[in-house]
């Protein structure tokens, strides 16, 4: 697998990920139909037209989700178990259709587990920014991670 082990995560180190991905219409309105959210800012032009953004927005938990996924082939692929929790997640700027996000992280911290030698914890940061470098959605986020050495 290509994902990172506990041991191979340094706190401070940062990867930039690899992939992309340009955000559709139909991801946006998808994602909004299928999880209930009715907001008009992402499924009615009419209605978005008139709002500061002159246009829909793309729902910014299918973003939240995104950006862990860009993460996954550089760092978690088939080396977490669980993700623990998400916390301090902040959408400074919108993304709109057409837009492409590139994702990077950051290690914050990491220890053993008190309860299971076989994994350590860690936490995360995750940003998502547009081609340009304006952030679109920054989070952290604590991971169960597998160790090396109890494989």
């Amino acid at each position: 697998m290509p994902g990172l082990y506990f041991e191979d995560l340094k706190v401070g180190q940062k990867i930039k990920h690899t992939n992309g991905r340009t955000v559709t219409e139909m991801d946006n309105v998808l994602f909004s139909m299928l999880t209930m959210n009715s907001q008009p800012l992402h499924s009615n032009e009419h209605f978005a037209s008139s709002t500061q953004f002159g246009q829909r927005i793309v729902n910014g938990i299918f973003i939240q989700g995104l950006v862990v996924g860009l993460s996954v082939p550089e760092l978690t692929e088939g080396t977490i178990i669980a993700t623990l929790g998400y916390d301090r997640v902040v959408s400074p700027n919108p993304t709109f259709h057409g837009d492409t996000i590139y994702a990077e992280t950051e290690v914050l911290e990491k220890r053993d587990s008190k309860s299971k030698p076989e994994i350590g914890i860690v936490r995360l940061k995750h940003w998502g920014r547009k081609p340009d470098g304006t952030i679109v959605i920054e989070l952290e986020r604590t991971v169960m991670f597998l160790k090396k050495n109890n494989l």
